[in-house]
């Protein structure tokens, strides 16, 4: 299975070598965990993000792109990785998913494009694909992403998880 976009969702899929189609039809979550929000930090790019550690209780190492780490859900299921890079080619959230989209654009289920990040996500083999990138900086600075796969069975469930996520992510003031 392809990335929908370089350097992000091919950091969680290579790092996993997940079959999706397997990890769909395996068995759902028998009660759901608590949340316990946390906050993670990227010191170097000044990127700040919280996420649920309850659900992604496994870390799997650190991102291969960028500064960050991977989580991954205890039943093997779902999927985090948090991550920081330097835009050194100045690069427009436009421009970058341009340049890096791996599918046509049809092939994606959402697609929001600012002046300020992108958030895309696509269904694929019973999974949902998500990635956002905030860009701090004008064309320069910083890009504060993450990358969120989980069962297309339990959308609904992920649905304020992804929502908190998403406006959680922003520059670290401190």
């Amino acid at each position: 299975m392809h990335a929908l976009v370089k350097g992000l969702c091919a950091i969680v899929i290579a790092a996993h070598g997940a079959n999706f189609a397997a990890l769909a039809q395996s068995s759902r979550y028998s009660a759901t965990p608590p949340l316990d929000w946390q906050t993670f930090i990227v010191p170097e790019f000044g990127t700040r993000v919280e996420y649920p550690a309850g659900i992604f209780t496994n870390t799997d190492g650190l991102a291969e792109k960028g500064l960050g780490e991977r989580f991954s859900s205890a039943d093997g299921r779902s999927f985090l990785t948090i991550y920081s890079r330097a835009n050194e080619a100045h690069e427009t959230p436009a421009s970058y998913l341009k340049s890096n989209l791996r599918l046509e654009r049809s092939a994606l289920d959402y697609e929001r494009v600012t002046r300020s990040f992108f958030a895309i996500s696509s269904v694929r083999d019973g999974m949902v694909l998500y990635s956002r990138c905030n860009f701090s900086g004008d064309g320069g600075g910083a890009i504060h992403c993450f990358d969120l796969i989980y069962p297309q069975e339990q959308s609904r469930a992920w649905d304020e998880v992804v929502t908190r996520i998403s406006r959680s992510l922003r520059p670290h003031e401190g």
